[in-house]
């Protein structure tokens, strides 16, 4: 969050690009119930897992920390979504934060969209 006004728009889109990549690749469409919806977080959680552990891997070139970063934290919001962290609080406050990151770049990018 320090990062300058251009950096933070960069990692927002980087930010909501991985998650719409993580619930395409999980096959999720829009829930209708709260069972539904953690379904999609777990699925979207998931995913986001996968693909943070792929890039982790096989890290490579200057961006490759940066979209790495991304992909955890949608990992981890989506984790708290579904309820994962309930009985450990670090982690639901981590989680809560990553969560609060994912609403700003949506709303970012949604206001933006060709920035």
């Amino acid at each position: 969050m320090k990062a300058d006004e251009n950096g933070k728009a960069q990692f927002y889109r980087v930010v909501e690009d991985a998650v719409q990549t993580c619930q395409a690749d999980a096959g999720v469409g829009q829930p209708s119930t709260e069972l539904e919806d953690e379904q999609v977080a777990q699925a979207t959680s998931a995913e986001a897992m996968k693909l943070f552990l792929a890039l982790e891997n096989n890290e490579a070139g200057s961006n490759a920390a940066f979209i790495i970063d991304a992909y955890a934290t949608v990992a981890i919001a989506y984790h708290r979504a579904a309820g994962v962290y309930s009985e450990d609080k670090p982690m639901q406050d981590l989680g809560t934060a990553a969560v609060h990151l994912l609403t700003m770049a949506t709303s970012y990018t949604t206001q933006r969209p060709d920035s």
